[in-house]
């Protein structure tokens, strides 16, 4: 449904991305990672005819965004980071005439607008003048304005900022239910979001694509070992040495104890599950075991340690660079 490949797009001598490939599949939704500057938007704007890019191919519902732009908006549902509303219009209005420019039908019109100020909680405010609403308000119904066509293909930058946490809950299950019927990409700062509402996520840093699939695979490529999380009353060095003693575990970590128990993250191989033979040397020992428990890697970390890997890398090629310019030439 979108296909992207070898997308760049050069702002003077400056890329900000670079060779982008990616795909997102029929009805899938996917998140779309990275740092502030990282090439997100620019991506984004490309995919929705917003702007041309340098060089590289994408297309949408199997149109060129570049020689097809007219069918690609035809079939997409766009919602910028800044929504720009027509703040002198009222919202219901305001929905009618987007509806009309996007080639909704009179008949259907009125249907599919009372359908989306309901779905985007905005019925209540429908006749109020847009510049009059507060930021969350008009974030949603910029969301509104973006699926009252009933696109193909949504494509949402930062769709819950300035949400109160309700409206975040809501927002995201509204995403969640398009799935299958729509493909969506969505870009966000708030990885637990993520989590919950996405299958897959694209993660891009510095302008290019670092890692995608589905979060599982992800968490497992980057984590190859499993975590647990332990409570013990007992004397925590050995506690510690011997929870590591175990064949299987790779590294014990422990916190300050208080009121007598501390508690230690035990990571062992992947596929190696040690919590019985924890509890057995609990009972042997005669510690008082409060707690034993496996322990999800999340989105985050692994955001943060591809992220962060990135970084190092370019730091150690920038170093080796340098070092290089500054020895004598033989």
């Amino acid at each position: 449904m979108i296909e992207v490949d070898r997308l760049t797009k050069n702002y003077g001598l400056v890329a900000a991305i670079r060779d982008v490939s990616f795909s997102v599949s029929p009805g899938q939704i996917v998140g779309f990672l990275g740092p502030n500057g990282a090439g997100k938007s620019t991506t984004m704007r490309i995919l929705a005819c917003f702007m041309p890019a340098t060089s590289g191919v994408a297309r949408v519902a199997g149109y060129d965004v570049f020689r097809q732009s007219m069918e690609v908006r035809r079939r997409i549902g766009y919602l910028p980071e800044n929504v720009p509303l027509y703040t002198d219009m009222r919202v219901a209005p305001y929905l009618d005439f987007v509806a009309e420019v996007k080639g909704v039908g009179r008949a259907e019109r009125r249907r599919r607008v009372a359908d989306v100020m309901d779905r985007c909680m905005v019925a209540d405010v429908q006749n109020r003048l847009i510049g009059k609403l507060s930021k969350g308000y008009r974030q949603r119904v910029g969301l509104a304005q973006a699926i009252v066509n009933d696109p193909e293909v949504l494509i949402l930058d930062e769709p819950t900022i300035g949400l109160d946490p309700k409206q975040i809950t809501e927002i995201r299950s509204l995403i969640k239910s398009l799935a299958g019927q729509h493909t969506v990409i969505l870009s966000t700062h708030i990885l637990p979001e993520v989590s919950m509402v996405c299958g897959a996520v694209i993660i891009i840093n510095n302008g290019a694509i670092v890692a995608q699939g589905p979060i599982d695979t992800l968490v497992e490529q980057f984590f190859p070992t499993s975590r647990l999380e332990v409570e013990i009353v007992g004397p925590p060095p050995a506690v510690r040495d011997q929870i590591r003693a175990i064949p299987g575990v790779l590294s014990v970590q422990d916190q300050a104890p208080a009121n007598g128990a501390a508690r230690y993250t035990v990571e062992a191989a992947r596929g190696r599950d040690v919590r019985a033979e924890i509890f057995q040397l609990a009972a042997q020992q005669r510690w008082e075991l409060l707690e034993l428990k496996r322990v999800g890697m999340t989105l985050e970390e692994v955001f943060i340690r591809v992220v962060a890997g990135e970084e190092s890398e370019e730091g150690s090629a920038e170093k080796s660079a340098e070092k290089s310019a500054g020895e004598p030439a033989p």
